[in-house]
């Protein structure tokens, strides 16, 4: 594994951490195979209007504060590319952690292939 600078991987993280949904979306390919596994739920989603709607419930859900999202550094696996997020998060129950790892391909300059996995809310002592 070697640690890379890809260009549509950082600028998908760059977009998360900026809580910024629609430059996000902007980067998928029209024909994007999308597969995420949170705790509770798989999603599934083959278009950027799909892929948006899960990252919108992720991200503005009204009942969570969200404090703050950092990147992870990203990594080469050959054609893909490991990259990542860890928010912080206050809900009526305290403050949490997630980790996400976004597993991305190219095709035609933008993303075509997307696979996600959520650590799941870890409560931090508070």
């Amino acid at each position: 594994m070697t640690i890379v600078e890809s260009g549509l991987a950082n600028a998908l993280t760059d977009a998360i951490v900026a809580r910024d949904v629609s430059r996000a979306v902007a980067l998928l390919h029209p024909e994007i195979n999308f597969r995420a596994m949170t705790p509770n739920k798989i999603w599934e989603a083959s278009s950027p209007a799909e892929v948006e709607a899960v990252f919108r419930t992720w991200l503005e859900d009204p009942d969570e504060e969200l404090e703050s999202i950092e990147a992870t550094q990203p990594v080469a696996l050959l054609s893909t590319v490991r990259t990542g997020w860890l928010v912080h998060i206050s809900d009526s129950r305290g403050p949490h952690l997630f980790e996400q790892q976004a597993y991305v391909r190219e095709r035609d300059g933008q993303i075509a292939w997307m696979r996600v996995i959520c650590s799941g809310w870890i409560p931090l002592p508070g």
